[in-house]
């Protein structure tokens, strides 16, 4: 029998905390559908837990080591330029808006994302089945697909069936204009407009549905204050349950996931962390949310530990992270564990209990190991964000991309599909696998390190 076509619907944002307190009021009636009848857990994000690195993991199965999306700003050396995906619109601007608009739209997927990476839907359109993404800005695929706009003629490569923002459609659908007021909802009510067109016509095999109207409301209202907003994403996935006829048949016919790609926590205090070195030459800090990067350029002459050493007073800087003579090295308070992977595990000196994070030795192992990295990675405390490039920050809003568990664990519901991801690293290898297709050598590689 062949396996039932599959649906990945991604609530950017989404804190297990507020989905269950929602599920506990009965407030999500398509995702409590999804928690009767399937299964329920918490998993965990990638480091930086920041929007673009983690959707990546999420559509590759991979860490940054492996698809070397750095962060939401970061240092190309190759090119001796600044990339800013988009940590606002202030910062748009300094860093360039069309650079950030071809960074963001293109780029990203097409050469910043690593070449030994293997997108889902790479790799399932290799064996023969159809995919369709929604929104996704991790997106890589086999497809040339042509803006909408009149005058751009620049391909997108994506999956058979790519909608993205409006700007790129591969069938006219008749669904709205994504962005017209993002506080009501416009994007997700985009999305699930092309998701309804897609189910009344069973066009995938494989739907990657991403939702983010919640994780904008999450920014400025606080997580804890998005009920509306989950409401509303909520009602877009139901969309798709009614297209398919109910339920029942919705049920019948796919399987789904509905995870999210970082959690979010409370922040009060911006912190700008470039000003620890403001008096060394070559150095270049990039930073937004709730991490940070530090990196030495040529001609620094300060070693990397001097540069770490600048930050152990910083209150903004709760953990600092580098590489050391072939071993991660996590500092915090002037204390230090350090590790490498073992046969079994990870070999630590130092105290281990330092590291007490989420998945946190392979977490940081993995950011360290990103060639566009930062020589050293910085994790902020609870209520501390970092200022982006043009100084703002979402100071009485949420945040994320640090280490914290705030930050890093994520809700995931699953029905019809054979497992419970621990990991947002396991999303793309559990769709392989639910298609009988075999995952990318390195999903292998990271299982037997663990």
């Amino acid at each position: 029998m062949a396996p039932k076509k599959l649906i990945l619907f991604i609530i950017d944002g989404l804190t297990p905390a507020l989905l269950e307190h929602a599920l506990e009021h009965d407030r999500l009636p398509t995702l409590a559908l999804f928690a009767r009848e399937g299964r329920y857990g918490r998993a965990v994000s990638t480091f930086p837990s920041l929007t673009p690195v983690c959707l990546s993991s999420i559509a590759t199965g991979a860490h940054p080591d492996v698809h070397e999306i750095p962060h939401l700003v970061w240092y190309h050396r190759g090119e001796g330029r600044l990339v800013e995906y988009g940590s606002s619109f202030a910062a748009m601007r300094a860093a360039g808006a069309l650079r950030t608009i071809r960074d963001s739209i293109f780029n990203m997927s097409e050469h910043h994302l690593g070449k030994r990476a293997v997108t889902v839907f790479e790799a399932l359109e290799d064996a023969g089945l159809t995919t369709a993404a929604v929104n996704l800005t991790c997106y890589r695929g086999r497809t040339p697909h042509y803006p909408t706009v009149p005058g751009l003629t620049r391909a997108a490569y994506g999956p058979k069936r790519f909608f993205y923002y409006s700007l790129f459609e591969s069938d006219a659908t008749g669904a709205p204009l994504a962005i017209r007021n993002r506080a009501l909802g416009t994007i997700d009510a985009y999305a699930a407009a092309v998701g309804r067109w897609l189910v009344t016509r069973d066009g995938f095999d494989l739907l990657v549905l991403y939702l983010p109207d919640f994780d904008f409301a999450s920014h400025a209202l606080g997580p804890e204050a998005a009920h509306d907003a989950l409401d509303h994403a909520d009602a877009s996935i139901g969309a798709l349950v009614a297209a398919a006829g109910g339920p029942d048949d919705f049920l019948e016919r796919y399987a789904v996931i509905v995870c999210s790609d970082h959690g979010q926590i409370h922040v009060g205090e911006p912190v700008t962390l470039e000003r620890r070195f403001a008096d060394v030459e070559h150095v270049l800090v990039t930073a937004s949310n709730r991490a940070g990067m530090v990196y030495r350029l040529p001609g620094c002459r300060e070693e990397t530990r001097a540069l770490v050493e600048r930050l152990d007073d910083e209150p903004g800087a709760e953990a600092v992270c580098f590489l050391e003579n072939g071993e991660a090295v996590l500092r915090r308070e002037t204390e230090e564990v350090r590790f490498v992977p073992a046969e079994q595990g990870w070999q630590t000196s130092g105290d281990p209990a330092l590291l007490d994070y989420p998945n946190g030795y392979e977490r940081i192992w993995a950011a360290l190991h990103n060639p566009n990295a930062g020589e050293i990675l910085v994790s902020p405390p609870v209520g501390v964000e970092f200022t982006d490039l043009a100084g703002r920050h979402h100071a009485g809003g949420g945040s994320h991309g640090s280490l914290l568990a705030g930050d890093s664990e994520v809700p995931v519901l699953t029905v019809g599909v054979d497992g419970l991801p621990r990991s947002i690293t396991e999303l793309a290898p559990l769709a392989l696998s639910h298609f009988g297709v075999e995952a990318p050598a390195y999903v292998g590689t990271r299982a037997r390190a663990a």
